[in-house]
């Protein structure tokens, strides 16, 4: 398996291409935009995108899609409860004052348990409500693509639309947290860090605050 970080966007959002070296397919967790830089990475690795896989919706995480679904053929998934968002991406983007996109079209619904197979890697759906109500995370191995719900030394904001600080906290402690310490944390935004960090040094659900 090959990971490559991408940082793409206006809000620098971390993007991950996963390739199965054995077969070539790859997906792409979240969509920040950038389609030339996004492909010439695919290029490198040799790879076919198949998959976007969303961890959320908001508008920094989903505007790659238009393109890498018109010109590469990936298919774009998300969980169902955030099309909510994706439907107001036109006014996400009024909101931060971006230019106006078209709205991104979603081909199919990821839920909780699903595993998605990208060769022969299987990404397991862990579904984390919080930072939005449809924010999930990507389990593939010893790799977690946890998106803007849980951060290096930090966790996702909860003031958006449908975020919950509770569900955000039952998430992580219950649903991440009960993963292996060595679990390796990839998030939506800064840098990478591990399960067993989180859990004793999360300023927000560790050990030291629970």
């Amino acid at each position: 398996m090959l990971i490559k970080t991408l940082i793409v966007g206006d809000f620098q959002c971390n993007n991950y291409l996963v390739v199965c070296e054995d077969t070539h397919e790859a997906a792409l967790i979240d969509a920040g935009g950038d389609y030339d830089a996004t492909m010439l990475e695919v290029r490198k690795a040799n790879a076919k995108l198949k998959y976007v896989l969303h961890t959320h919706g908001h508008l920094d995480h989903i505007p790659g899609d238009i393109e890498l679904k018109a010109k590469a053929g990936a298919k774009i998934f998300i969980h169902q409860a955030d099309q909510f968002l994706v439907d107001k991406f036109k006014d996400q983007l009024m909101m931060f004052g971006l230019p106006d996109m078209e709205i991104p079209v979603v081909d199919e619904y990821v839920e909780d348990g699903q595993i998605i197979k990208v060769g022969n890697l299987e990404l397991k759906v862990i579904h984390t409500p919080g930072h939005s109500p449809g924010s999930v995370c990507y389990l593939v191995e010893n790799h977690l693509f946890s998106g803007d719900t849980l951060f290096k030394d930090s966790v996702g904001r909860t003031d958006l639309p449908g975020g919950s600080y509770e569900q955000l906290g039952k998430s992580i402690v219950n649903r991440l947290f009960t993963l292996g310490d060595e679990v390796n944390v990839y998030p939506g935004h800064g840098a990478p860090t591990t399960i067993g960090h989180e859990k004793r040094n999360n300023p927000f659900f560790g050990k030291k605050q629970l």
